[in-house]
């Protein structure tokens, strides 16, 4: 259905947000990352629902918006599985040493080498949401043993069968070949993965992360790949970001780094506004909406 059926659509950019907001009902913020709903606050008083186009939205929560009456959904599920296939082309990437392979062409060198098989290795996938399920469902397709952690543990899980809570994380990682992360930033998760995760990890692992940058203390990671207690990592995201130039991390031979894309797909963009179209049929209908985000967590719960 097209958008100008349901509503009357107003369009901007930050700057004329203030304007756009008078008397709007609905706000979709399309950039994931803009500060502008909190540097327009005072405008949106007539606003009752906001849907941002990203999973991820610890960085949109502000103090006046937590404490507001309006209901905040994200895009939640829309990219689940190209994240999922991206985490799972990093675990092949180094379990396959595609880095070195690179290398060697640069070099213009034949040199036969051995890797390491994916199926039987064992992963943690650090985050039971959307996200973090998919991970798990597609790993597990590859032959590969995996278990969640998140914030309760439990057992009988559907997905994972067996859920850690992220608190254990320090006793647990050292049963595994591959960390993964997926969980959204909060007070809780920010700095999760510190000096003392990192060096209770097997010195073969490798640290994935598809989350969030600060649910890792990089100059932890640092130390770890160059004092080899891990193995490698591969970094979607990073803290800071983007990293700048001559960082640390840029130069490491056991480091993959892409720059925060693992969602995006060449047709993510049209998925998005099918899921804020949906959304906004059942706002017109009076239906209850989907991916209803807790302020208070910052983020759907559920799982």
């Amino acid at each position: 259905m097209e958008i100008e059926k349901l509503a009357e659509v107003r369009l901007t950019k930050a700057d004329g947000l203030a304007k756009a907001l008078d008397g709007a009902d609905v706000l979709y913020q399309w950039h994931s990352f803009s500060p502008a709903l909190k540097e327009n606050w005072d405008a949106a008083s007539s606003v009752k629902w906001v849907h941002v186009s990203a999973a991820g939205v610890s960085q949109l929560m502000f103090d006046e918006l937590v404490a507001s009456d309006i209901t905040y959904t994200n895009s939640r599920g829309v990219l689940s599985r190209a994240i999922a296939e991206f985490a799972l082309g990093f675990v092949l990437d180094v379990a396959k040493d595609a880095q070195g392979s690179f290398r060697l062409q640069q070099q213009k060198r034949w040199q036969h080498r051995t890797t390491r098989k994916i199926q039987g290795q064992s992963a943690l996938v650090v985050g039971t949401g959307s996200i973090g399920r998919e991970i798990g469902r597609l790993f597990r397709a590859v032959g590969m043993e995996v278990d969640g952690a998140g914030r309760t543990g439990r057992s009988g899980d559907a997905d994972f069968g067996l859920i850690y809570s992220s608190r254990e994380l320090a006793q647990i990682v050292r049963y595994y070949d591959y960390v993964v992360l997926a969980a959204p930033l909060t007070q809780e998760t920010r700095g999760l993965v510190d000096a003392r995760v990192l060096e209770a990890m097997k010195p073969t692992a490798a640290l994935i992360n598809v989350g969030r940058g600060q649910l890792v203390e990089t100059d932890a990671l640092i130390d770890a790949l160059e004092s080899g207690s891990i193995a490698a990592a591969a970094l979607d995201v990073v803290d800071p970001e983007p990293l700048p130039e001559g960082h640390a991390l840029w130069g490491m031979e056991n480091v993959i780094i892409t720059p925060h894309m693992c969602g995006d797909t060449v047709d993510y963009l049209d998925d998005l506004g099918k899921l804020f179209v949906a959304n906004l049929e059942r706002y017109c209908n009076g239906e209850p909406l989907e991916n209803i985000v807790d302020k208070s967590l910052g983020y759907v719960p559920g799982f």
